[in-house]
Order: structure tokens, then C-alpha cells, then sequence
């Protein structure tokens, strides 16, 4: 009897959008990245052991006003060594890494859906299906984090966008 096939997972990403936004990512050939840089080790944890091909991300951008779920990914490459961590001109080298035992770890990642309007926190924060979200607890600074299946449906609702469309 063949196995099930893995039930997928949600997942969203933080970034800053001067530093990489969803527009970059749209700009990018095949509308693809690497989701590099991390250097965190629950979201590490989370890159390297728990993302898998076809999880959906949603692509939240930080650090500015408004904060917002701006679209949604699909992960095309699970984890796989963070190069960057071994190029000693990249902002995210890291010394103590080893080829031969990585610490850091990325996925790849493919824009599927840009919303016609962001979906801002304080939007999300009114939103009683998201009440436990992750990102919308206090102090929750994780730039890699679950999303329940429950959590992606209620943020596209929001947004305007089909599930099947995301």
C-alpha cells in the first residue's frame, strides 16, 4: 500500500522590505529565492527539519510601517546548507560554520499570489480566527514560523485571494 502523502504546512516568513521584499522576489528569475541569511536556531530548526516542497508561506514584511502580509510562496527546495554562511564576503558568514557539519540552513522558495492589498497586523490583529497566531503574540520575534491551516485560510479571507489561487 503506497503512503500517504505528507499533509502540507504553512509557514510564514519575515523580511525587511528594504533589505528583500516581495516585490524582489517577484523581480527574481522564475520568481524564486533562497530564503538564506537566517541566523536563528529555532528558525533554523524549523528551515532544516520541518518546511517541505509545496508548504505555503506567507511573506510578511517587517520593520515597517505598515507591518503586512503582502503574498504567498510555495517551497520548492527543502533545507539544504545556507552557502552564504561559508562566503566570507556575504553579511551572513559565519565563522564557526563547517561544510562538513553546516549550522545554517535555507529553502527555496517561488512566489505564487501577490495580495491586492497587504494584509496588515492590525488587521490580522482584529481578526478573532487569528487570535493565537504566532505573529500577532507579544514579543514573538521569530522570523521563520508556523501558520495553522485554519490561520492561512483566515489571512487570505483578508486579503481577498482564493485558497486555490495562494
Amino acid at each position: 500500500m503506497a503512503k500517504p502523502a505528507p499533509q502540507r504546512r504553512y509557514w510564514l516568513f519575515k523580511s525587511e522590505p528594504e533589505v528583500y521584499s516581495f516585490s524582489d522576489l517577484l523581480a527574481e528569475r522564475g520568481r524564486r529565492t533562497s530564503w538564506n541569511g537566517v541566523r536563528n536556531y529555532q528558525a533554523r530548526n524549523l528551515l532544516r527539519d520541518e518546511i517541505a516542497v509545496g508548504d505555503g508561506v506567507l511573506f510578511y514584511h517587517s520593520s515597517t510601517d505598515p507591518l503586512a502580509v503582502v503574498g504567498t510562496c510555495r517551497v520548492v527546495r527543502a533545507g539544504y546548507p545556507d552557502e552564504t554562511a561559508f562566503d566570507r564576503g556575504s553579511p551572513y558568514y559565519d565563522e564557526g560554520s563547517d561544510r562538513a557539519a553546516p549550522r545554517w540552513f535555507t529553502v527555496d522558495i517561488e512566489a505564487v499570489c501577490a495580495f491586492p492589498e497587504p494584509v496588515t497586523r492590525a488587521r490580522m490583529q482584529a481578526e478573532p480566527a487569528l487570535a493565537g497566531m504566532m505573529l500577532l503574540r507579544r514579543g514573538s520575534r521569530l522570523s521563520v514560523q508556523p501558520v495553522t491551516a485554519a490561520e492561512w485560510r483566515a489571512v487570505l479571507r483578508l486579503a481577498g485571494v482564493r485558497e486555490e489561487d495562494a
